[in-house]
């Protein structure tokens, strides 16, 4: 009854949250995290760290329902009871992008950066950025740009310590928590351990690049398989995209080249190969508008040119 849910704890109520979000419910996982949030606004300070994953989430909600000035709001609140996270900063830069704040965004996406020099999708975020703004403002463009926050040594990496709360939660802070001796691990091994597998993902990926140079597709698939379960890099997918549409596995490529565009919304080798793969799959529709994205970046890009007029004759 009613009662049950007076009684509702903030972490069941973000777990609840959770849930939803992963069901693509993002009104009603944004709901929970309110709720939770005005369970934890009395314990004011003791509750910094949760209140900052909670506002992080909703952001999350508002991103994926494109309220992305209340994002920016939420991801700001969220830094202000914990600085440097790397969720927020990364949320708050998407929104900023989608609103065309583009020195806005690339302020975040290095900040992220410093905090963590492994984040691809910063990486991706600082590239985008530079190409709009260099178009925008032209050759000077770095010197309109506002500060870049220094981020203090205390917060780089400390995302690193192995969580003890759920996951998807931001970590701990570096002092282990009460009644949890030793859960966290030194740093030093978390850090190696993310650094090498990066590294062994760029060296997956680049043995998948020799083997399609060679012609050995399947082979290659299995290579930047293994390299994007050890890192979700873009160029990853649009590559082994490529050696689904050789191999004529059309529903795989369009999933591919869909996952590189999540990373990065206007990659032209994405949008085109899964133009391909839709005029195969029969959906021209699909294929004619990814192509009209793509050439809204690129105006004169011939390859996808011939491809609108094979389309539109098809």
């Amino acid at each position: 009854g009613p009662g049950a849910a007076m009684a509702a704890s903030p972490a069941s109520l973000r777990g609840a949250g959770n849930e939803e979000f992963r069901r693509g419910q993002y009104g009603a996982a944004a709901a929970l995290y309110t709720r939770a949030l005005e369970l934890l606004e009395a314990a004011g300070e003791a509750a910094a760290e949760e209140r900052s994953v909670l506002l992080a989430n909703r952001a999350a909600c508002h991103l994926k329902d494109g309220a992305c000035r209340l994002c920016v709001a939420d991801c700001s609140d969220a830094l202000e009871l914990v600085p440097f996270g790397i969720k927020p900063l990364l949320r708050r830069a998407a929104a900023y992008e989608a609103l065309e704040g583009y020195q806005l965004a690339y302020v975040d996406y290095k900040t992220v950066l410093q905090v963590d020099c492994t984040v691809q999708a910063a990486h991706d975020g600082v590239n985008r950025m530079t190409k709009a703004l260099l178009e925008k403002d032209g050759v000077n463009w770095r010197q309109k740009l506002p500060p870049i926050p220094t981020v203090p040594v205390s917060a780089q990496m400390r995302w690193s310590v192995p969580s003890a709360t759920a996951p998807g939660a931001n970590p701990p802070p570096v002092a282990a928590p009460r009644g949890q001796p030793g859960e966290s691990k030194p740093w030093g091994w978390a850090w190696s351990s993310i650094a090498a597998g990066t590294e062994r993902a760029r060296t997956l990926k680049e043995e998948g690049n020799e083997l399609v140079k060679k012609g050995n597709h399947k082979k290659a698939v299995e290579k930047y398989s293994e390299s994007l379960q050890l890192n979700k890099e873009c160029a990853t997918y649009t590559n082994r995209a490529l050696c689904y549409l050789t191999l004529k596995q059309y529903k795989e490529a369009v999933l591919d080249c869909t996952e590189a565009l999540r990373l990065d919304p206007k990659n032209i080798k994405a949008l085109y190969r899964r133009a391909q793969a839709l005029k195969e799959l029969k959906d021209y529709k699909s294929s004619i508008a990814d192509i009209k994205s793509l050439l809204k970046t690129e105006p004169k890009n011939t390859a996808a040119l011939r491809l609108l007029q094979e389309l539109n004759r098809a």
